[in-house]
């Protein structure tokens, strides 16, 4: 072999390869450009509008659920009760609440959410509205049954919506923006039903919220996502006893409760340790209150944009969820801590901390109901998982209550609340497993058109 042979199969492969890696490097701008697009990809303006649509609807369900709360030191004067019949009443709404979860999440796999959720939204208006009318013990404790029973369909329909239509890395926001709703609704109707019934006592103030309600109702039936536009069609629904064999399903129920609690806590009870404890007015109640609640709402949004933005960037969904979930509700517990032995030149700031706490770990917890449930059991999933997480809402508010009476201050109360707060930190880091969907036996199938409900 001569030298020009040899130069000229060396330039050869010297071009082959040259070639090869320009071939591989253009592979992977272009591999590099298709993630980008997908992940930048916002939601369209229709589901954007849906979206704004299901958080002003759980900023609704959070004002008519917590009302009778601030309204708690007007009820206990007006018809003399004691704090142990006042646990009670704050306690009725997650009877019904608590029982139709279990049942609901089937009635969700079933029908169309959209329609579903406009049904409950209608029942739980009403039922605000009638508060304000009705008269004696009886009376309201009938109208708080009621008002859990349309409430118990919001969240089975809203993870149904989300996992149809939200993409993973955009769920972090979606999931955080509703719970922010869910903590603004009490913060609003702290601040304004508060001072509002401080002016015009309490009856005006339920019936006029109930009817005013129900102006969002022709926009729901405008905007809603329809079953048919999902991108994705699902198989059919596992079914409950298949469900409920799946350790992660428990890991999820247990973390609900313990996420349920201190919620419950703070919607049922925290107005009345405001004036009770801490000696504040109704005015003054109401101030403080609402800044809780805003902080607590701040927080879960920041924690579902920030999970977003490093799961965009190529990091674990289930690390950043789970490192959520475990700092805040360590720091809530800390928090809360604090409040129980506070005075009135501290109980502020350790106020505020249990919120950033609760806010944070709040945020994800339906983004893993999703994940893991998958779009064909996200429903019964859901229902399920918050009707074994809201008997928290059953125990902890007349626990509270009973308390409350028995030691004439709430230390026993929040240190209860603190300590739940910590085992739902180690529910979240420690039992729930791998970040994933479960493995149905059922095979997919493309679904029809969607029963008609209404």
């Amino acid at each position: 072999m001569d030298d020009t042979d040899f130069t000229d199969r060396k330039g050869l492969a010297c071009c082959r390869l040259l070639n090869g890696y320009q071939k591989f490097t253009m592979a992977i701008w272009q591999r590099r450009a298709n993630n980008s697009e997908v992940v930048s990809q916002s939601m369209p303006r229709p589901l954007s509008v849906a979206l704004t649509l299901l958080v002003v609807s759980v900023f609704i369900n959070y004002v008519d659920r917590g009302n009778l709360s601030i309204a708690a030191p007007l009820l206990k004067n007006e018809l003399g009760i004691s704090a142990g019949q006042l646990g009670i009443l704050l306690s009725a709404f997650f009877w019904t609440y608590t029982l139709l979860l279990f049942v609901c999440g089937w009635f969700v796999d079933r029908f169309d959410p959209s329609r579903v959720l406009a049904l409950g939204y209608l029942v739980w208006s009403l039922s605000t509205a009638a508060t304000g009318l009705v008269h004696g013990f009886a009376m309201l404790l009938l109208m708080r049954l009621i008002l859990g029973t349309g409430e118990s369909v919001a969240f089975p329909c809203y993870s149904k919506i989300l996992v149809r239509h939200v993409p993973e890395h955009n769920r972090g926001f979606a999931n955080g923006v509703i719970i922010a709703g869910m903590k603004l609704g009490p913060a609003a109707g702290t601040l304004g039903a508060g001072l509002l019934m401080a002016k015009y006592g309490w009856r005006p103030v339920f019936l006029g919220i109930g009817l005013v309600s129900l102006a969002w109702l022709p926009g729901w039936l405008k905007w809603m996502p329809s079953r048919e536009t999902a991108a994705q069609r699902v198989g059919p629904s596992p079914r409950v006893i298949d469900i409920l064999r799946k350790r992660p399903f428990w890991a999820t129920a247990a973390g609900a409760f313990c996420c349920a609690y201190p919620l419950y806590f703070t919607i049922t009870w925290l107005p009345f340790y405001l004036v009770q404890e801490q000696h504040l007015s109704l005015q003054d109640m109401a101030k403080i209150a609402a800044l809780y609640y805003t902080v607590d709402a701040a927080a879960a949004l920041a924690t579902g944009c920030i999970a977003d933005f490093w799961i965009r960037r190529g990091l674990s969904a289930g690390a950043m969820r789970k490192t959520a979930m475990t700092l805040g509700w360590t720091t809530a517990a800390v928090g809360l801590l604090g409040c129980s032995s506070a005075g009135p030149h501290s109980y502020l700031a350790w106020l505020m901390v249990a919120g950033v706490g609760l806010g944070t770990g709040n945020a994800s917890i339906w983004a893993f109901t999703q994940t893991l449930a998958g779009p064909r059991a996200v429903g019964r999933w859901a229902g399920l998982q918050n009707g074994f997480g809201n008997l928290a809402g059953v125990i902890g508010p007349a626990l509270t209550g009973f308390t409350v009476d028995w030691t004439g201050h709430f230390q026993v109360a929040i240190g209860i609340t603190a300590g739940v707060c910590l085992i739902g930190a180690l529910v979240w880091l420690l039992l729930l497993g791998e970040f994933k969907e479960v493995a149905w036996a059922q095979p997919a199938a493309a679904l029809g058109r969607p029963v008609e409900f209404i």
